[in-house]
């Protein structure tokens, strides 16, 4: 047995530069520092605390189920744990990135986490063009789910409330598709909750840069994650060979490759290349792979 386990379990629900949120199993949030110098712990840790004058400090982390990464300009940094599944809000108004969704979700099937995508906005005009760009990722077995949050909320809540149940989601969006719709339409105390991690921080509005956890029902622990802007995820981790394993719809074609370390781009007998000339994964996919594919294995 760890000599961490006599200590209290909470759960991170915010952090700002080394400032953590962390919440007690009876509900009650308060400020933790981490012991040291690395502020290792992300949103979803589940963590060992000792109480301090003014909150607490984290012990320890307890092992994770997975963990996403992000990358920003400089690194790679870890940004949300223990997750049960992944949903990427788009729309067609404004028309969402291909590249930014097939990033999302290399990055949570190279963690191990269950996709799902949600089409918001289907009573607007591009919702047509965006359920054909759709199409591929349902044939690759994406699961798709659609909504339109602000004409249809209640249908919308109905719609999702199995989806969600019991499991803890991290959602992702860009700016436009209607992120801060979703979690308002979903969480109707969201404006509480932030004011709970803000009074905890003593930060005040700092914290709506950072990303955060929402409980949607804590009896059954339903929640939701939600990070600002879209971020662009940390895929460095990956290896470029495993990259295709990572992609359904090139992965179900690679074993037909001549060569067990074919790269995709121009060896004589690829598996791939004759899937997109046969239709059967499409040229955008492809050319996402090879932009990616650049990136973790320049030359």
């Amino acid at each position: 047995m760890s000599h961490y386990e006599a200590l209290d379990l909470g759960l991170v629900v915010a952090g700002h530069g080394r400032h953590f949120v962390v919440e007690t199993p009876e509900g009650q949030r308060l400020q933790c520092h981490p012991r040291g110098k690395k502020s290792d712990a992300v949103v979803g840790d589940r963590v060992r605390w000792l109480p301090t004058g003014d909150g607490g400090v984290v012990e320890h982390i307890e092992p994770r189920r997975n963990l996403l990464y992000r990358q920003d300009e400089w690194k790679t940094k870890s940004f949300a744990a223990n997750l049960d599944q992944v949903l990427v809000l788009v729309a067609g108004e404004p028309m969402f990135s291909e590249s930014q969704l097939a990033r999302a979700l290399i990055a949570a099937e190279s963690a191990g986490i269950a996709a799902l995508v949600l089409m918001n906005k289907t009573d607007l005009p591009g919702a047509a063009a965006a359920r054909e760009r759709l199409v591929p990722y349902r044939a690759m077995g994406v699961q798709v789910a659609e909504v339109s949050l602000k004409r249809e909320p209640d249908a919308a809540r109905a719609a999702l409330a199995a989806l969600l149940d019991a499991r803890t989601t991290l959602v992702l969006g860009p700016s436009g598709a209607g992120k801060s719709t979703l979690i308002n339409t979903l969480v109707p105390e969201a404006a509480a909750q932030v004011g709970e991690i803000s009074s905890a921080l003593n930060s005040g509005r700092h914290t709506t840069t950072h990303t955060r956890w929402y409980w949607l029902d804590r009896e059954r622990g339903s929640a939701l994650i939600d990070s600002p802007g879209f971020q662009e995820f940390g895929l460095q981790q990956i290896d470029a060979q495993q990259l295709p394993l990572l992609m359904p719809d090139l992965r179900a074609v690679v074993d037909q490759c001549r060569f067990y370390n074919c790269t995709h781009r121009e060896e004589p007998g690829c598996g791939v290349r004759a899937a997109v000339e046969r239709g059967d994964v499409t040229p955008q996919r492809w050319r996402i792979y090879q932009q990616i594919r650049e990136e973790l294995a320049p030359g």
